[in-house]
């Protein structure tokens, strides 16, 4: 009976950490990235559609095409890419949403092993 008892806590609790994501809102508007590399706060800009992405870092523009799998998760592929890095594409994750901010992990399309996390924050429609 004792372990029919702690099952039940046990879903109980896990059911009610699940957070909800709302990820429909974050498929287009422009957007901001920070993170800091060493010492120094990089940011990015990117404005999203249904079917590209672009990006403007220190600069520079880039562009890519976005291929949501699901409400929550993309591949990104640039459309003109200047290394054989740069060819391969990009799966995002969003982990976490919150009023006009996101948690995601990223990494290069079957490199499960060198994800990365980050936020970004939605600045417009």
């Amino acid at each position: 009976m004792k372990i029919f008892l702690s099952l039940g806590v046990l879903l109980l609790c896990c059911s009610c950490y699940n957070s909800e994501r709302n990820c429909e809102q974050f498929h287009s508007g422009t957007f901001e990235f920070k993170t800091i590399v060493g010492d120094q706060m990089l940011q990015s800009t990117f404005v999203r559609d249904k079917n590209y992405e672009v990006e403007t870092f220190e600069g520079k523009i880039d562009s890519a095409s976005i291929r949501w799998i699901n409400p929550c998760e993309c591949v990104l592929t640039k459309l003109r890419p200047t290394s054989n890095q740069d060819k391969r594409p990009l799966s995002i994750k969003i982990l976490t949403t919150n009023k006009n901010q996101y948690d995601f992990e990223y990494a290069v399309v079957g490199d499960t092993k060198n994800k990365q996390r980050g936020t970004v924050t939605k600045i417009s429609d």
